[in-house]
């Protein structure tokens, strides 16, 4: 993973010498609270609905063991002994207080991390997929391009108050795991015909109030030229972006409002006078940068281990956990490990400090001292070996990060919703853990197979619910917490948005909705079929009809 020079540290540093300075004049009445909203969001820092919550980044998903470390210091003597693991793969403290903030920024940049740009209208951490350098489908490892576009916006002083909040994704796979197409801009790498590294670039998409999947700006661009591009795109969003509305200021709306055509022709009119800047990316740079991105010190090993084998056999709890939670590698003897923090009956997303502790031992003896974080907010061991999964689950079954449902109904995904946000228009926790604790056999959870469910607290979206295949939307009626449903939605190369079945339902209803839904699903399927296929090809109406017949006999 990328380690820091001279001049990210003392970046870094500065900020946090600026920001000490900027809360000190705060706290004593020197600037209001008009002055320093802009100021602390600049540096991760909301007011929520109880207390500030801090979102500390971490850069397309990767941690070290060390960083990993510090985080969980961090939260048991500055928090309540846990963080929240973000779907833009973050992590929020949810309870901190305003005066030791700056101390928090100060240890964190002690393990070179930051809080920097994950709020404001700015470009946001850079995202891509858990298992970049190691996914068996990978065709190209986009971090090292990810690394340079990091560096490349951080502090951009153009694009430091965009129209709104700006989010890039970036997939070197034949399979996307990114969700490319829901971002502002999504970069998928390939090789051309040529063998060359090209990027195929997505705009305008996103989710929130008016979803929209993106579409293609251009299909071939030579990866030297990303940073102009990209550059050029966000000049004419900036330029052309709405501000006098922000529930219509995403680009998403221009590229909707130009068309994709004219946002185009205007897009590559300001790429020429950006073509060829000191912005494009040499050959040397990207082998500079790259070289933190190296493969790991990997040993020959064989395809098959006996004792993980006998493991499998002899125990039933050991071979579901391997099933669901165990990932092919590309490098044979090795695999990739997700620690579920999805178990039933707890907030999606969460882990406690000595949780935190635990994977970070676990990072440091099996897999090389590096970890990922998921945007389907788990953690992930990139580089483990076959021989060491028995030893891993031992450890992490103890410390509950065993739960196998990777991939099943209860692997949820879920924003903070009413508990934490000031934002939210109901709760999101409590309906996770209700349907989570209604489908708490696990012989049933892998007959169903693989679903995705996600919750959002209110329009921003942030639990991902138009992607999910079954969505959960909190919503306010006469100020009362309602849960709109969607079905239909899922992320990859064949991305859908979620269509709404029908009128809202109560809190207390949702476990029921979901279990008629799955009835439907269980009935209607065919051989190998998963629940996003059958929706496909019987449509809505089944799930609707089924779900307020239950309803209005329930009344």
């Amino acid at each position: 993973m990328y380690k820091y020079d001279e001049i990210d540290q003392a970046i870094v540093d500065e900020r946090v010498a600026q920001y000490r300075d900027q809360v000190r004049r705060f706290l004593a009445g020197e600037l209001t609270d008009e002055e320093f909203r802009p100021l602390r969001l600049q540096n991760g820092l909301y007011i929520q609905r109880h207390a500030p919550m801090l979102r500390i980044a971490v850069p397309y998903g990767t941690l070290s063991s060390r960083q990993l470390h510090k985080l969980a210091d961090i939260a048991k003597r500055y928090d309540r002994g846990y963080g929240h693991f973000s779907t833009r793969q973050n992590l929020q403290l949810n309870w901190p207080k305003l005066e030791d903030t700056p101390d928090i920024l100060a240890e964190l940049a002690t393990v070179q991390m930051h809080a920097i740009q994950t709020s404001g209208n700015c470009i946001r951490n850079i995202t891509t997929d858990q298992f970049a350098g190691i996914a068996p489908d990978e065709i190209i490892d986009p971090r090292a391009v990810a690394e340079i576009m990091r560096q490349w916006s951080t502090f951009h002083p153009e694009f430091a108050l965009l129209p709104r909040k700006f989010k890039i994704a970036v997939s070197g796979t034949r399979h996307d795991r990114a969700i490319v197409q829901a971002h502002d801009i999504g970069l998928e790498f390939y090789y051309d015909e040529q063998q060359n590294m090209a990027i195929k670039v997505w705009v305008g998409g996103g989710l929130g109030r008016t979803p929209i999947l993106g579409s293609v700006i251009r299909e071939h661009l030579e990866w030297q030229h990303v940073l102009t591009y990209c550059e050029a795109i966000i000049r004419v969003y900036n330029l052309h972006g709405r501000r006098d509305n922000a529930f219509k200021a995403r680009i998403k709306i221009l590229v909707k409002a130009l068309g994709i055509e004219e946002f185009r022709r205007q897009v590559e009119e300001e790429w020429q006078h950006l073509k060829g800047s000191p912005n494009t990316i040499t050959e040397a740079e990207l082998a500079r940068v790259s070289q933190y991105f190296t493969a790991m010190p990997y040993e020959t090993l064989p395809a098959h281990d006996a004792a993980f084998d006998t493991a499998v056999a002899s125990n039933p709890a050991f071979a579901a956990w391997a099933k669901r939670c165990v990932h092919a590698h590309k490098v044979p003897g090795y695999r990739a490990v997700t620690l579920s923090l999805k178990p039933h009956g707890k907030a999606p997303g969460d882990a406690t400090s000595e949780q935190m502790h635990v994977v970070a031992d676990l990072a440091e003896r099996y897999s090389f001292g590096e970890l990922r974080v998921s945007h389907e907010q788990n953690l992930i061991l990139t580089d483990v070996k076959l021989s060491d999964l028995p030893a891993i689950w031992e450890i992490a079954r103890a410390n509950g990060l065993a739960t196998p449902n990777i991939g099943l109904l209860t692997d949820i995904i879920c924003c903070p919703g009413g508990d934490f946000c000031s934002l939210a228009n109901a709760k999101s926790i409590p309906i996770a853990e209700a349907i989570q604790m209604q489908f708490d056999n696990l012989d049933y959870l892998y007959d169903i197979g693989d679903i995705e469910l996600n919750i959002s607290g209110c329009m921003n979206a942030c639990g991902h619910h138009h992607v999910g295949h079954i969505g959960i939307l909190g919503v306010d009626k006469d100020g009362s917490e309602w849960y709109q449903v969607t079905i239909g939605g899922k992320q990859g190369n064949d991305a859908s948005l979620g269509t709404v079945i029908g009128p809202s339902f109560a809190a207390e209803e949702m476990p029921g909705v979901v279990q008629r839904l799955i009835e439907v699903y269980l009935r209607e399927r065919t051989d190998e079929e998963r629940f996003i296929d059958t929706v496909r090809r019987i449509g809505v109406e089944p799930f609707k009809s089924h779900v307020y017949a239950k309803e209005a006999a329930h009344v």
